[in-house]
């Protein structure tokens, strides 16, 4: 029996849309984050790292959302429907599988953290901390941040989807979207209209279902 070992407000959400895309049976062990919003210990007696997602099936125990995907896509999706066959769909759902994690979430995560730096400092050194972490996204991480907000406006304008059709690809890419939707006020037309596209698939509203009755 497939298990998915789900976090709440987290990257796994991706694992329960793919199974619900597949139609799959599963069972969901759900995971509250602590006060202090990390992962709960109990989650490294399945994975050493102890984050999500992970998929146990049988005896295997399979992390991070990209390797996750491939296995049910390759295991699973025994007709195809969400890896594309034509050799440059192919390209592009390779590209976009790693670019989300390996290009784009990396900007939101350090815009995150430098967020939440004067925060955890001392009261005193709080003006300090904010100039500091101010100047490093206004010269580092904002003009990055707007080359691939550009670049991904104009790919969506172009194309419903990352590659060719619906696939593991735009579940691949749905998290950072909408992390970074809803950290610039949902100000970006391409982007809305593209999470709108696949947010009214059934197979993610089923999960969204699904994840609700956990909370």
């Amino acid at each position: 029996m497939i298990t998915l070992h789900h976090l709440d407000q987290s990257r796994s959400f991706r694992i329960l849309w793919a199974l619900e895309e597949l139609g799959l049976d599963y069972d969901i062990k759900f995971y509250h984050r602590q006060p202090n919003f990390s992962a709960p210990d109990e989650l490294k007696l399945i994975h050493p790292l102890g984050k999500a997602p992970i998929l146990t099936d049988a005896e295997q125990t399979i992390a991070e959302s990209a390797v996750i995907l491939e296995y049910l896509q390759q295991h699973y999706d025994l007709q195809a429907q969400f890896q594309p066959q034509q050799t440059s769909a192919q390209q592009a759902y390779q590209y976009w599988m790693h670019y989300a994690e390996g290009s784009l979430m990396p900007l939101l995560v350090m815009q995150l953290v430098l967020t939440k730096v004067p925060q955890q400092v001392p009261w005193l050194v709080r003006p300090v901390a904010n100039k500091i972490s101010a100047g490093i996204k206004a010269g580092f991480i904002q003009p990055r941040l707007k080359d691939h907000i550009a670049y991904l406006e104009a790919y969506l304008s172009e194309h419903d989807y990352f590659a060719g059709n619906f696939s593991f690809a735009d579940i691949q890419m749905s998290f950072p979207l909408q992390a970074l939707q809803s950290r610039t006020g949902h100000r970006y037309p391409k982007i809305a209209a593209y999470l709108a596209r696949v947010e009214q698939r059934p197979a993610f509203q089923s999960a969204r279902e699904r994840e609700q009755q956990l909370l």
